[in-house]
């Protein structure tokens, strides 16, 4: 009898939270922003403008803490990409500084104990902010900023995602407490985020003339960020409509064959 009541509890147990479960999980969701993006669609394609001024954004406010690992300076200047020339790769890469190979005599250190470095180049990818995980945790109170990379890929939502957690910091609902170190952010996860507001009006100044509020530099960002994890796209969408009008064509093709063979028209 005891092993049946146990039984009798888990199960009971069990149907309490598959039916409570969701409901907390419906009160937990917020539907993602949905600002709209000239990528959508079958034949959605980058805003080059957008790509220019999101790697504005990312350079001068997001590179402090999060590297892009996975992007090549070079990229900048490939077809589909923002539309960087060969010379302004060349400049951007230029700012950055990455380890240099040991010297003639094998040293990896100047004379002053200092790391060798070199001038990047336009072959390397960007950098990380931080010599290693230690030193990032350690400048951001324990928290890891994550490489951008691939982070609209990473992220349930994608460019929806971003632009979201970039534009839903505010104040905590009545009742929710935030403990110090954190901020309260609709979109996050448990809706507390390490990383302050990275956003302000007029951060950044465009030099194409745009204005820079908070929701305009969160799409040009998540632009950008949809370019550095899809930097394909545009090809690979080019690709499937040439190969849907092939088949289309060996299709109409294939049916007047077809008449021609098993209903003998000549």
């Amino acid at each position: 009898m005891s092993t049946f009541f146990t039984r009798s509890l888990l199960v009971a147990a069990i149907s309490v939270i598959g039916l409570t479960a969701p409901a907390l999980a419906a009160e937990d969701h917020i539907a993602l922003k949905a600002p709209g993006w000239s990528f959508d669609g079958p034949f959605g394609t980058y805003d080059r403008a957008a790509l220019q001024r999101g790697f504005q954004v990312y350079k001068e406010v997001c590179a402090a803490c999060h590297g892009l690992k996975r992007v090549p300076f070079r990229t900048l200047a490939d077809e589909g990409g923002p539309g960087f020339t060969e010379s302004e790769v060349k400049a951007i890469a230029a700012q950055y500084k990455l380890p240099a190979p040991p010297n003639d005599q094998g040293q990896t250190i100047d004379a002053n104990g200092a790391p060798l470095m070199r001038t990047a180049i336009p072959a390397d990818a960007f950098p990380s902010p931080f010599a290693n995980e230690n030193a990032a945790r350690f400048a951001n109170n324990g928290s890891l900023p994550p490489d951008l990379s691939l982070i609209t890929k990473a992220r349930m939502g994608g460019a929806d995602y971003v632009y979201s957690v970039l534009t839903g910091y505010g104040p905590a609902p009545e009742g929710v407490t935030v403990p110090a170190g954190r901020y309260y952010n609709a979109y996050f996860a448990g809706h507390q985020i390490a990383m302050p507001p990275p956003l302000s009006a007029d951060r950044v100044t465009y030099a194409d003339g745009t204005k820079a509020t908070v929701e305009q530099m969160a799409h040009d960002l998540a632009t950008f960020l949809t370019w550095t994890a899809e930097p394909k796209m545009e090809e690979r969408k080019e690709m499937g409509f040439i190969w849907m009008v092939s088949l289309l064509v060996l299709a109409v093709l294939l049916f007047f064959s077809y008449r021609k063979v098993w209903h003998g028209e000549h």
